[in-house]
């Protein structure tokens, strides 16, 4: 087939799942729906949402992960990777596929102010955790009429959330502003950087340096991330963060430990942005309080204009 066929053949799937309507909206992956008690909202709507998504082949490509104004990479069971999107600027019509939340979700989301998240469910034990965290949890089980599954993939690769349909308003301001980020000249320095990987145990994040549309292209388990209408993915900058990966007190169905990623605490960091590589720190003193990047002599660290992709790498 050639490259127009497969483009096309992109966009009419899309607008399948678009207009595709289920009534069976469980986890699919093995977690349990999220428990229905209420998690009543302080101050109104959340000023962000949270989308887990998929990350695994049978899951790609994705839809509406090029709209998201922040991307997490973190590892999870047998060493793959997920992704946490989070929307705050504008929202795709359709985001997915979505999948179970993670306990280091929930540190992560503590930099946000009470955030929506949107999950296809999760561990029986994890549930409570998740009510009592200081976010707002739309699962299926709270939203039935906002998710759907798509046909053009099996369970559990095919959940797909309609934002419109839950109670969430994006607040035009991107969502980096909330992290206390802002988009400004890049620091000295730095190295010229062509390539970058990020290797987990059983996954890999690759961004190429493309000139001509000045963003990161990013490559997933050496395969090109694409849209659903075949477009490649890109990022402005990519922040490379060493974290310690530990064991979590949570298994998944087949007895594999899940990992939790320490995002509270301090270490090194790579920042790519306009085609060269800055050495940097990050800190975080508590869960509450934002992950600040600075240069190796202090200086904060701005952002290119465009998405910011977040990648959690284990240390070595």
């Amino acid at each position: 087939m050639s490259a127009a066929g497969v483009k096309n053949r992109a966009a009419v799937l899309f607008a399948v799942l678009v207009l595709a309507v289920t009534a069976a909206c469980t986890g699919g992956d093995g977690s349990s729906p999220s428990s229905t008690s209420s998690s009543p909202r302080t101050g109104g709507s959340a000023d962000v949402l949270a989308v887990k998504i998929d990350n695994v082949a049978p899951a790609r490509p994705h839809t509406g992960l090029e709209q998201a104004d922040v991307v997490y990479v973190e590892q999870v069971e047998a060493g793959l990777s997920r992704i946490l999107a989070v929307y705050s600027s504008d929202l795709p019509p359709v985001i997915g596929p979505v999948r179970s939340a993670r306990e280091t979700d929930l540190e992560l989301l503590r930099q946000f102010d009470r955030p929506t998240l949107a999950f296809s469910g999760a561990q029986s034990r994890l549930l409570p955790v998740i009510d009592r965290a200081p976010l707002d949890p739309v699962p299926p089980s709270k939203a039935p009429q906002a998710y759907f599954r798509g046909p053009d993939r099996p369970a559990p690769h095919n959940l797909y959330l309609r934002p419109e349909r839950i109670p969430f308003t994006a607040s035009g301001v991107n969502a980096v502003a909330e992290l206390g980020l802002k988009v400004g000249a890049p620091p000295p320095g730095g190295e010229p950087e062509d390539s970058r990987t990020v290797r987990y145990p059983s996954a890999s994040v690759t961004f190429t340096w493309a000139a001509d549309g000045e963003q990161w292209l990013v490559s997933l388990d050496g395969s090109p991330a694409r849209t659903a209408e075949g477009e490649r993915i890109g990022a402005g900058t990519v922040v490379v963060q060493d974290v310690d990966v530990r064991e979590s007190d949570f298994r998944d169905r087949s007895g594999n430990n899940t990992p939790f990623t320490e995002t509270v605490g301090s270490g090194d960091a790579v920042v790519l942005r306009d085609g060269r590589a800055y050495d940097a720190r990050w800190s975080r003193s508590s869960a509450d309080a934002d992950t600040v990047f600075s240069t190796p002599d202090g200086r904060r660290v701005d952002l290119a204009d465009g998405p910011l992709w977040i990648l959690y790498a284990p240390r070595g």
